[in-house]
């Protein structure tokens, strides 16, 4: 590898690095909050949260790759202009078409990850977060333990005194049953402890020396009618479960095409999953093909954006080129929904804008690298900086106004 190829990829390496760290770092820290809200107050609810955020990192490395990818080109290159480094390659003979084939040889190889990722890695991750989010929620197997606080398990409802989590005892609880029309029971006891039983899948409280009052019945709210039956008593020993078991087991994977790899979703176009369809299974086919291919036009997308004039660089290019790549994913995104759900012809709602951004970035692209002529989008740039500077201006005289 030459010096000048390894200098290139450190350029654009290190803002993508650092991108698709900032990137990752927030979307899962937003994703975090939500988890948190599902199994808080659940034993080892820290332990699931991290492992739900491990099957969701492919998922948003699908995202973060791209962006970063197109970020790291953007600030890199733009780097080597501003530091007429590009000038120096261009007098000596390396034309700009040269400098790009190092980060074209990059985007290969984030293409073929990107790959991997979307082709396999998401279907079975996805399925898997999916499968532990429905054991989390429909399958009450953890402790429900925090001191001093009103929890709930199932119809249940408890607070515990103090609580030792090293041997899971605990002292002075208080619990409250509604069992609908048949009435409530109200349990306190003076220790106990959380346990497992063979054969029982939830927690079991097992409570010593306490007192129980069941009320048979509901009271009637005219006070008409007697009062329901109420039973006192006290026990020295004994056990009662938490919480419900769900009688059903989570799916098998597959019923959902985004749960499909790409091989599986080429084998079942005509033979879809039970709540899928034909139309459905051609959309997730080519969005993901789609989004492979594109990774490979990023730079030649890219590049020309990050040129600016040696005198006042202008910010707003960074601007219109990530406005244009997100404009395009959400084109993208808009055209596999109408084929999905309107059956439109693939080709028109994927392909063509794949095609439409091809072209544009090409035609940039071999202006920049051959052609000597001025920038074809630079007199848009500057009526839009044109406009930008006339508004901040304008804000700035009627601050002085007021």
């Amino acid at each position: 590898m030459h010096i000048s190829t390894r200098y290139v990829l450190q350029q654009t390496m290190k803002p993508l690095v650092g991108a698709m760290s900032i990137g990752l770092l927030v979307l899962l820290a937003e994703r975090m909050v939500r988890l948190l809200d599902v199994t808080l107050g659940k034993k080892n609810s820290f332990n699931l949260v991290f492992e739900m955020l491990a099957y969701l990192v492919p998922h948003y490395l699908g995202l973060a790759i791209p962006a970063a990818f197109f970020l790291g080109l953007l600030f890199g290159f733009n780097k080597l202009s501003k530091d007429s480094e590009i000038d120096a390659f261009l007098a000596s003979g390396v034309g700009l078409h040269q400098i790009t084939k190092p980060v074209l040889v990059l985007a290969i190889a984030f293409a073929l990850i990107s790959g991997v990722i979307v082709s396999h890695v998401q279907p079975h991750t996805r399925y898997l977060y999916r499968a532990l989010l429905h054991t989390v929620k429909n399958v009450q197997v953890f402790y429900l333990a925090e001191e001093g606080v009103f929890m709930r398990a199932g119809n249940r409802t408890f607070i515990l005194d103090k609580l030792s989590r090293r041997s899971n005892q605990f002292e002075k609880i208080f619990l409250y049953e509604d069992k609908g029309l048949q009435g409530s029971e109200t349990v306190t006891a003076r220790s106990g402890a959380l346990i497992e039983l063979d054969g029982e899948p939830r927690p079991v409280l097992r409570l010593e020396n306490g007192h129980r009052l069941q009320i048979k019945g509901n009271p009637n709210a005219d006070g008409d009618q007697k009062l329901p039956k109420q039973v006192v008593g006290e026990f020295s020993l004994i056990d009662t479960p938490l919480g419900a078991v769900s009688n059903t087991k989570f799916r098998l994977r597959g019923r959902d095409q985004r749960e499909l790899t790409l091989p599986e979703l080429f084998a079942r176009s005509t033979n879809p999953p039970r709540g899928s369809s034909i139309d459905a299974m051609t959309s997730e086919r080519h969005r993901r093909i789609v989004t492979i291919a594109t990774i490979m036009i990023l730079p030649i997308l890219a590049i020309p954006f990050s040129l600016g004039r040696r005198r006042g660089q202008r910010p707003y290019r960074f601007g219109a080129a990530l406005i244009i790549l997100v404009a395009y994913n959400e084109i993208v995104e808009q055209g596999a929904v109408l084929v999905r759900h309107q059956g439109v012809s693939p080709y028109m709602g994927i392909w063509v804008p794949f095609a439409c951004l091809m072209i544009f970035a090409c035609w940039r692209f071999f202006r920049t690298c051959f052609q000597l002529k001025p920038d074809g989008m630079e007199p848009v740039f500057d009526r839009l900086n044109d406009g930008i500077m006339w508004i901040r201006n304008r804000l700035a005289r009627n601050q002085e106004t007021f």
